[in-house]
């Protein structure tokens, strides 16, 4: 461990993607409609349904690396089971084919703009580097760590320790800022990173998984933190890149 977060240490800050800048549930729904109308199932709660869907990825996340999108297909599959539901798993290929219409959420591109005058700007997701590449994140990072290049995920701690070995910069020079508690913290705290909550949805914290550092409701919030003194100017430079 590395003691007290101290923001003028800070040299890399790290995303996560799906659910943190970009809005993965609202922009795949339409997606897993298709898919439960297709296997004669449009009657299921399509929420319920993604939820399912996902916490058995983030189950999978644990095993031998396979990619992303087998384990997309597989998680499908066993949640048709679970619903009892008679569907084709290859019908994963409707939410593969959202990612291109995938949207950011409104904070996110006048706050990387900001942050990235400062700071260099990683991105660390559990994807295929053909699904990121199809994502509209409508900038560059200075790091892309996916799971295809790290051969693991983050659960594990196999993403962010690729993400230490590419970084170049000391483990207290580190910020990670993700949405997924059973992901972002399980994985990324256990080997000292500072991490901030990014809990747009406002869910409780689980009591199994080591608490973040910080928890925001968006990464707008996170200026105040690593950037002591800066708000009032940051916030004016966020209002005048939604105008």
């Amino acid at each position: 461990m590395h003691g007290e977060f101290e923001a003028q240490r800070l040299k890399l800050l790290s995303f996560d993607v799906f659910g943190t800048l970009i809005r993965v549930r609202e922009g795949s729904y339409a997606a897993f409609q298709r898919i439960l109308k297709s296997a004669g199932a449009p009657h299921v709660d399509v929420k319920a349904f993604w939820e399912a869907w996902e916490e058995r990825n983030i189950a999978a996340y644990w095993g031998p690396y396979r990619p992303y999108k087998q384990i997309c297909r597989e998680s499908l599959a066993a949640t048709f089971a679970a619903f009892a539901i008679n569907g084709n798993p290859d019908a994963i290929a409707c939410y593969f084919e959202a990612f291109p219409g995938f949207e950011l959420y409104e904070d996110v591109p006048a706050t990387l703009e900001h942050l990235a005058r400062h700071f260099r700007l990683a991105v660390v997701s559990n994807i295929d580097d053909d699904l990121l590449a199809a994502t509209p994140l409508k900038r560059t990072f200075d790091l892309v760590l996916t799971a295809e290049r790290a051969k693991g995920y983050k659960p594990d701690g196999t993403l962010f320790r690729h993400l230490l070995a590419r970084a170049d910069v000391p483990l207290e020079a580190i910020l990670h800022s993700g949405q997924s508690q059973f992901t972002d913290m399980v994985g990324a705290k256990p080997l000292g990173l500072f991490v901030a909550w990014i809990n747009r949805r406002g869910v409780p914290l689980s009591p199994e998984v080591p608490k973040p550092d910080f928890q925001y409701p968006d990464i707008k919030s996170l200026i105040p933190l690593v950037l002591p003194g800066a708000a009032p100017q940051a916030q004016d430079g966020l209002k005048e890149g939604r105008s």
